[in-house]
């Protein structure tokens, strides 16, 4: 079938994103599902700094390819060997999903699936397939989801049927941004009641990080970013404190909260913010950075901290989440009101404006936006 979407034909670049037509609107050729795969129609899709970092370079993939990556939709056709989805089906598309065969899927940590990592690499869904092309040449899938389209194709592995009263655009913003924010903090660092904890990085991963550490119940939460708004949007969605981020940031944390924080957070992909990360925790204290920066960069570490004063240094890839666990615990943390996602929402628009959202987000002018189709 003949579908709509956004391609990325070439990487590198930074800035000027609607200027420069990074992504331009094509007719592309979906082909239907095969064995294990779903096709579904698109709902509602969010615009991430994931996104924008294929379009400058930050993470390499290949192209050309259809980017888009938090997402919603609706089944219309199952393929062979699906048996627990069916057309009308409402499902978020998860970009990490797990085989369930691997050494890590049997752990219980499927984000570290050795097979989705493998064929995503390399712009194919998890089945190895690619079903994208155009002009007769193969395209390739982003992160095994490709949301910047009208439908796509998925591995069965990629979805997670939504069984809770959620509208589109809102059980989107569930599919990337609170399971990588507020699983970074009920996964990975495991937020107790009344602990203090900082956010570095205010976007929609970010933000949803700070309205975690709240349903958690954290005692104190500090959020830090260079924009006056999403200082603001922080403060309502449940931050105690705001900090502008600089070089003074670490230490002005540290005086607040009379020695430093017991979790600080990294969402912004930034070493420089990951090391004002670390330098703002307590002894004893733990640093966690989900944020993604380029795959060259590097970070100087205090290794004597490490055992002197006991600090800990974890990575969070989706929030260390398991997505068919998580999803239905956040959705009804979403109905107590709770995670009120809907909050970091700032443009809806159409998949014509996409480049504009790229603009967007590169300046700081938006937090999340949401691409609604017909």
């Amino acid at each position: 079938m003949d579908i709509t979407a956004a391609v990325l034909t070439r990487t590198g670049i930074t800035g000027g994103f609607e200027a420069a037509g990074a992504l331009s609107l094509r007719t592309v050729q979906l082909a239907p599902p095969g064995r294990g795969e779903v096709l579904i129609r698109m709902a509602a899709a969010g615009v991430c700094h994931s996104d924008l970092s294929v379009i400058n370079g930050t993470r390499p993939r290949p192209v050309p390819m259809v980017l888009g990556h938090e997402a919603s939709g609706f089944v219309e056709e199952v393929g062979a060997g699906v048996d627990d989805l069916a057309p009308g089906d409402h499902v978020v598309c998860i970009f990490a999903p797990g085989c369930g065969r691997c050494a890590m899927c049997a752990e219980g940590r499927p984000a570290l699936c050795t097979l989705a990592a493998t064929h995503h690499g390399r712009g194919e869904l998890m089945t190895g397939h690619r079903r994208l092309s155009m002009d007769g040449a193969p395209v390739h899938h982003h992160v095994g989801v490709s949301a910047f389209a009208t439908h796509a194709v998925l591995a069965r592995q990629s979805l997670v049927r939504v069984d809770a009263d959620l509208p589109p655009h809102v059980s989107a913003l569930f599919s990337c941004a609170m399971l990588t924010g507020a699983g970074a903090v009920f996964n990975t660092a495991q937020v107790r009641p009344g602990s203090r904890v900082a956010v570095f990085g205010l976007g929609g991963v970010g933000l949803s990080a700070i309205l975690g550490a709240a349903a958690a119940g954290a005692g104190e939460i500090i959020a830090v970013d260079p924009f006056p708004a999403k200082l603001e949007a922080a403060s309502a969605m449940g931050a105690t404190r705001t900090v502008t981020a600089g070089p003074d940031a670490a230490q002005e944390i540290r005086d607040l909260t009379r020695g430093g924080v017991d979790v600080a957070i990294e969402l912004a992909g930034s070493v420089q913010a990951l090391e004002a990360a670390w330098n703002c925790t307590c002894r004893g204290g733990l640093t966690v950075t989900a944020g993604l920066p380029h795959p060259d960069a590097r970070m100087p570490l205090n290794a004597l901290q490490l055992v002197a004063e006991e600090r800990s240094l974890r990575g969070s890839y989706i929030g260390s989440c398991v997505p068919q666990r998580d999803l239905p615990r956040m959705f009804a943390l979403h109905a107590q009101g709770r995670l009120p996602v809907e909050k970091m929402l700032t443009h809806r628009l159409k998949l014509a404006d996409i480049n504009l959202a790229m603009d967007r987000l590169d300046d700081g002018r938006a937090i999340r936006q949401i691409v609604e189709f017909d």
